[in-house]
């Protein structure tokens, strides 16, 4: 087994190499979402350290891209194409296997069907020539530390690991098409509440509950009151995001950990999946 090949390469390294960028790929994307959310977001389809989409991915781009190593050129517009393909055909295959969407474009610039966009492919392209020029041969040279048989048996418990969380993870996001709609229910009603206290906080910038008409009318004609407002409307709008995320997160735990666990770590879930589905109604309606 070990020996069978692939495009000139055995599969014991084509595993290696599959873990390895798997892992590499969860601490990218995990450090940038914790980061950018300010706490610790396990980014990944499965609990443990592995984001299989950035392994499969960049070693399908690795074999494929191959003979063009040499040339740069080449190099960045074949990862825009392979890519970009495959980040597009995963969308698809995801969206039809759980009915829901994992990742949206649809705010994004020259995007199509907000599955792929033009800026995530440019950077697919600059990923590709430093996934050959940098990372690769850094990843050639963290194989070589071990021995090959625990290269093996490392392969095998990973892997047999890895089939049983992903098993866990697929029973979970299987439910998320049901349970999903109605947490997002529950989240607009209480976005809508919310709302309303934040008009009222607003209005109040800067007013007397005894304050006339024209004293209202002369208020709203200063810069700083106007500035205050908008000051208070974006900090009351980021605490209304922050707690209803808060509370969609309280909702999926009920539900599960693993659910609790997707809605955390990706907040905009079911987002294009849903622009999707309006979208295909719309276009029957007028048919």
């Amino acid at each position: 087994m070990w020996n069978l090949t692939v495009c000139g390469i055995d599969f014991y390294h084509l595993m290696n190499w599959l873990i390895i960028y798997s892992f590499f790929g969860w601490v990218w994307e995990t450090c940038y979402v914790s980061v950018k959310s300010g706490k610790f977001v396990n980014r990944g389809f499965i609990n443990g350290p592995l984001c299989t989409i950035y392994g499969f991915g960049a070693v399908s781009v690795y074999v494929i891209l191959r003979p063009f190593s040499d040339n740069l050129l080449y190099l960045y517009l074949g990862g825009v194409v392979v890519a970009t393909a495959l980040e597009y055909v995963t969308a698809v295959l995801m969206e039809s296997i759980f009915h829901t969407s994992w990742w949206d474009y649809s705010d994004n610039k020259f995007n199509f069907q907000g599955r792929i966009c033009l800026g995530a492919s440019l950077g697919w392209g600059a990923f590709t020539v430093i996934l050959f020029k940098v990372l690769h041969p850094l990843v050639e040279s963290i194989v070589i530390l071990y021995p090959v048989y625990v290269g093996e048996i490392g392969i095998c418990v990973i892997g047999v690991g890895y089939v049983v969380d992903f098993a866990f993870s697929a029973a979970a996001a299987f439910r998320i098409h049901e349970k999903l709609p109605v947490i997002e229910a529950a989240m607009e009603q209480a976005k809508g509440e919310m709302l309303v206290k934040m008009h009222e906080k607003i209005a109040s910038v800067g007013f007397a509950k005894e304050a006339t008409l024209e004293s209202v009318k002369e208020r709203l004609g200063d810069v700083e009151v106007l500035k205050e407002m908008e000051q208070k409307r974006a900090a009351i709008t980021a605490e209304i995001s922050a707690e209803l995320q808060k509370r969609k997160e309280a909702m999926a735990a009920k539900v599960g950990h693993n659910m609790q666990r997707f809605v955390k770590a990706y907040p905009n879930l079911n987002r294009g999946y849903k622009l999707h589905s309006l979208k295909n109604l719309r276009n029957k309606k007028e048919k």
